[in-house]
């Protein structure tokens, strides 16, 4: 019983090893999928403590419209990134700091660092781009873009100092102090 019971431990061992040990090109072969590589994906094209970063691309018979298509969406992902950012920000700072009217701070916040965040897109810095012609004739363009974020910092901060009722609520270092640990949150995901 002993003996039956060893031999076929041994037996689904080897079996369950065999399995394990299939070649990745068998299991490509058996998924009928190639593995692509993905330009910028390095760490220096991630979004970090001091700049908001992204990469996308876009693809079209036509390279300009290729361009057009690759920045459009590295704009979109960066503004995008930008906000959950000021968001997860802001609701901490109102948290943080009691405010007279709280929701009112809020959407008024909100509001106004979509307007920065908006104003700063334009000034967004390309760091790396790449264009591949296909088979086909298209081509595709990766672009690589970043934004600092002092430069946000300090367009959110001139803004606010615009606004009077906001800028009695607001604390500029205290909500920097929050940015820069969100920042290494988004960057460590």
């Amino acid at each position: 019983m002993k003996k039956l019971f060893l031999l076929t431990l041994v037996l689904i061992v080897t079996v369950f090893t065999f399995n394990m040990c299939k070649s990745p090109k068998s299991l490509q072969k058996a998924t009928e999928a190639e593995e692509v590589e993905i330009p910028f994906t390095d760490s220096k094209y991630q979004t970090n403590k001091d700049a908001f970063r992204a990469t996308q691309s876009g693809r079209s018979p036509d390279l300009s419209t290729a361009k057009k298509i690759a920045l459009t969406n590295a704009k979109t992902l960066l503004a995008s990134n930008v906000q959950s950012i000021i968001k997860a920000c802001t609701d901490n700072y109102t948290n943080q700091r009691t405010v007279g009217d709280k929701q009112e701070f809020e959407n008024k916040f909100e509001e106004l660092s979509r307007q920065v965040t908006n104003q700063q897109l334009s000034d967004v810095r390309l760091i790396d781009e790449k264009t591949f012609k296909e088979k086909d004739g298209k081509y595709t363009y990766w672009v690589a873009i970043e934004m600092p974020r002092d430069a946000l910092l300090d367009q959110i901060s001139e803004s606010i100092s615009k606004e009077k009722k906001l800028q009695l609520d607001f604390d500029k270092h205290q909500y920097e102090k929050i940015m820069q640990e969100e920042m290494e949150k988004f960057e460590n995901k």
